[in-house]
């Protein structure tokens, strides 16, 4: 009871305090008035102003009924507004549902219409391929085959064969109305591009013709042969078994010739046996002095190497009727790089012609190509392994390696890797050769006794000269080409050529003289090898000045002492 008492207590002051602040109590409590007459003086303020508000509402009570009447037909108005809109709403769904009918049916048609066109496109395209037009009969019976009308008509028949095929797979009737018609313009074609390729072919077997002008022709019209395959595969085996068996002909026949001339522009007084770098300078000048009007000396490079140069390799390859006029003479290494330039030249161009017209690739290129090129090939190995056998002349033979891999990496440029088996065939011909004879001159070397020498001076050998030459010449080939083996076989001429002078200095009793010869030796071979300094003779030159110093000396007991 007490806890309720307080409670209500709380709100009259909460109250009190409200109405104090309110602005119009403070303000009476302020102006010290007494609040009953600040009452009465407020009642009359509202009675006067309650007054004012009727005269005001009776002056303004026509404008208020006149507003009022307003406000009830605005009420009217907007009702009707709203059973408009309803109406409206209602008519709006009924449109939706109408639009949406009509997307159906527009899909619907639009569906049809895309039907009825791609029916009609494949209708079109069909009829199109079915019918044969009066420009292609007259083209394929009329038109000379390089005219390139009739080429574009026969790609057209090939079309229209191909398709009419595909729809006798699937029963199609319509195509038999225009079979028995494309059949006739088929065999028609068939015949005048047999007629033509076998005239091609049968111009290779002219005397002197120039085989590429056909060739070109054909390879011109090389679709010729895809259509006999696809139309015609008997007159296809035909025109090739023709054509390589007239090529393998021709090539023979050519390179037989040729190679048989050829070898006779060879230089009649070549290198022997005899002419190793050993033998006595006696017996080597009677050979020098013949052969130095028309070719140098056996050891010396010279200009030999210009047949390895980028112009030298592919220049026009000899003439033997030209030069058999001029009484020209030439080197082993010329003619071989003319008669390989011209095996690979033609080998080329009649590999890119074989995988190009008669679309054969890998396996089978190298095969046809092998058929055609085949027996060509095994004459010219066949020569060049008779002449090799007999060569002595190691400058030859080495530059014939280089040409052999020269004319490899040339073939390996035109992507043609049919001929990769004859470079190695002539390869394990004349490298082992070369090896013989550099064996050979090494041999002669080991087998010279300078005590029965009839001449021997301070002057620098002869052996030393045709092994500074003979080393300079392997040096400048060998530096454009490295070769596996070459190394080896250097060393071992180096070691007995050195061993060889130290002989012939021991002949003289003279310890200045053996220091002279031996200066003027290496002298010698170092002014010749000026770009390839000879490390050992180096050393030993060096060692003529420089005394062994207590220690064990490289060179005979009879030069020491």
């Amino acid at each position: 009871m007490i806890a309720s008492e307080s409670g209500s207590s709380e709100d009259v002051d909460s109250s009190i305090k409200a109405q104090l602040e309110d602005e119009v109590i403070r303000e009476a409590l302020t102006s010290g008035m007494d609040l009953r007459q600040y009452s009465q003086s407020v009642e009359k303020e509202l009675r006067q102003l309650e007054n004012l508000s009727i005269q005001d509402y009776i002056g303004k009570a026509q404008n208020i009924a006149t507003l009022h009447h307003q406000i009830t037909e605005c009420d009217s108005i907007l009702e009707n507004m709203q059973g408009m809109l309803e109406g409206f709403l209602t008519h709006l769904s009924t449109i939706s549902q109408e639009i949406q009918s009509l997307q159906e049916q527009s899909a619907s048609i639009n569906v049809q219409l895309t039907n009825r066109k791609q029916v009609h496109i494949e209708m079109s395209t069909f009829i199109d391929q079915l019918m044969v037009p009066e420009i292609m009969i007259q083209h394929i019976l009329n038109t000379p085959v390089t005219d390139s009308l009739f080429m574009q008509q026969l790609k057209a028949l090939n079309q229209k064969s191909k398709f009419i095929k595909e729809q006798n797979f699937r029963d199609a009737h319509s195509c038999q109305d225009v079979q028995d018609i494309v059949d006739k313009l088929t065999v028609k074609a068939v015949t005048k591009i047999r007629e033509y390729l076998l005239q091609k072919i049968y111009q290779f077997r002219k005397p002197l013709s120039n085989y590429q002008i056909p060739q070109n022709a054909m390879i011109k019209h090389k679709f010729f042969f895809e259509f006999l395959l696809l139309h015609a595969r008997t007159v296809a085996a035909e025109i090739h078994d023709e054509y390589v068996e007239t090529m393998s002909r021709v090539y023979s026949s050519y390179f037989q010739s040729y190679t048989k001339q050829l070898w006779k522009l060879q230089y009649e007084e070549g290198v022997t046996r005899d002419d190793l770098m050993g033998v006595e300078d006696s017996r080597a000048n009677s050979f020098f002095t013949k052969s130095l009007k028309s070719r140098g000396t056996v050891f010396t490079l010279g200009t030999r190497d210009s047949v390895l140069s980028p112009t030298g390799l592919i220049q026009d390859i000899i003439v033997p009727h030209t030069a058999g006029k001029g009484e020209t003479k030439y080197a082993f290494e010329v003619l071989f790089r003319s008669q390989q330039y011209a095996l690979m030249d033609n080998g080329c161009r009649e590999y890119i012609f074989l995988t190009e017209f008669f679309m054969v690739h890998d396996a089978d290129a190298m095969k046809l190509f092998m058929t055609v090129m085949g027996k060509t090939l095994q004459h010219v190995q066949k020569e060049v392994c008779g002449v090799v056998m007999g060569c002595y002349d190691s400058i030859a033979l080495y530059l014939c390696v280089h040409l052999i891999h020269q004319y490899r990496l040339l073939c390996h440029k035109r992507a043609v890797p049919a001929l990769d088996n004859h470079w190695e065939q002539l390869l394990h011909m004349i490298w082992p050769r070369f090896e013989y004879v550099v064996k050979m001159n090494i041999q002669s070397i080991q087998a010279c006794d300078p005590s029965k020498m009839a001449t021997l001076d301070m002057r620098p050998h002869y052996i030393t000269r045709r092994y500074a030459e003979f080393s300079g010449a392997v040096m400048v080939l060998h530096e454009k080409f490295p070769l596996e083996g070459v190394d080896g076989l250097m060393l071992q001429l180096q070691d007995e050529v050195e061993k060889v002078i130290l002989k012939m200095a021991a002949v003289f009793h003279n310890r200045k003289d053996q220091l002279i010869f031996l200066i003027n030796n290496y002298d010698m071979m170092l002014s010749v090898l000026s770009i390839w300094p000879i490390m050992k003779g180096l050393i030993l030159y060096k060692e003529l000045w420089q005394p062994p110093g207590g220690r064990e000396h490289p060179w005979p007991v009879s030069i020491l002492h």
